[in-house]
């Protein structure tokens, strides 16, 4: 019995004889299927093939990616709190040395998962740093891979965890997509593509669907809003090396209404 991940996706699923016959995560329309067809791998075949790099990006903030590139190839995030760290979203990649300097750095306490894209190996960091809790919106539950005791389910409109962090519905992109919320410094968020930073590192968007162009509808980009509105903060981090590091909230705000604008 192995657990099999999706070449394409990165996502680990329950172990099983036999390679599964379809990733439910690619099939669905937000995603794809390999033009190439289905693949597989597991977590021991990926080990000699690639490391991962740690990076700061600001203050009490890591990015955690892959190289080269495996699946989506997105981007985790640690954020160093006095009470403990936080590991916002995931990658599939995980090897000794980068369990060896995550420890170095404080540990991880929790893993926050902000939509079914990222879900990885989740399963496999929890058990890495001592069998952590994984929060997953329950509404996102039906998307999920691998099965464990690990992954705690939440729900509502907000999760608080500690340090003022909190855990945000936003919906659109998933049902259950959210982004995290930290009061340190002037206020971040960290947003996955739940929120898309956009190339100019001055904007955002947001789409249903990435790689297939389908876009959210005005209503939904208006929800999305008003979850984050009421929260204050200066920075926002996005999944894929995108940043903007001051004049976060102006941002969304011109954002939202350009987008409305066009959409409508």
């Amino acid at each position: 019995m192995k657990h099999y991940i999706c070449i394409t996706c990165g996502v680990q699923y329950d172990a099983t004889d036999t390679a599964p016959a379809h990733c439910p995560i690619c099939e669905d329309e937000r995603q794809y299927v390999n033009p190439a067809g289905q693949s597989w791998t597991t977590f021991e075949q990926l080990q000699p093939r690639h490391k991962n790099i740690i990076e700061l990006v600001a203050p009490d903030l890591y990015a955690i990616y892959t190289t080269p590139d495996f699946g989506i190839g997105q981007r985790a995030h640690l954020l160093v709190t006095p009470h403990g760290n936080v590991l916002w979203d995931c990658i599939t990649h995980l090897d000794a040395s980068t369990i060896d300097i995550m420890q170095r750095l404080g540990g991880i306490r929790a893993i926050a998962i902000s939509h079914p894209h990222y879900f990885s190996s989740i399963v496999e960091w929890s058990h890495a740093f001592g069998r952590i809790p994984v929060y997953v919106h329950q509404l996102d539950a039906s998307w999920l891979g691998r099965h464990d005791e690990v992954i705690k389910l939440w729900s509502g409109s907000s999760l608080e965890l500690w340090d003022g962090i909190k855990l945000v519905l936003c919906g659109g992109h998933f049902p259950g997509a959210n982004v995290l919320y930290s009061p340190a410094g002037k206020g971040m968020l960290l947003v996955g593509d739940v929120i898309q930073v956009s190339t100019d590192r001055k904007t955002m968007s947001f789409m249903y669907s990435y790689p297939n162009n389908i876009p959210l509808s005005a209503a939904e980009v208006k929800v999305i809003d008003d979850a984050v509105a009421p929260y204050a903060y200066d920075a926002m981090y996005g999944a894929f090396g995108k940043y903007v590091r001051t004049g976060a909230k102006a941002a969304m705000d011109f954002s939202v209404k350009r987008y409305i604008r066009h959409i409508e």
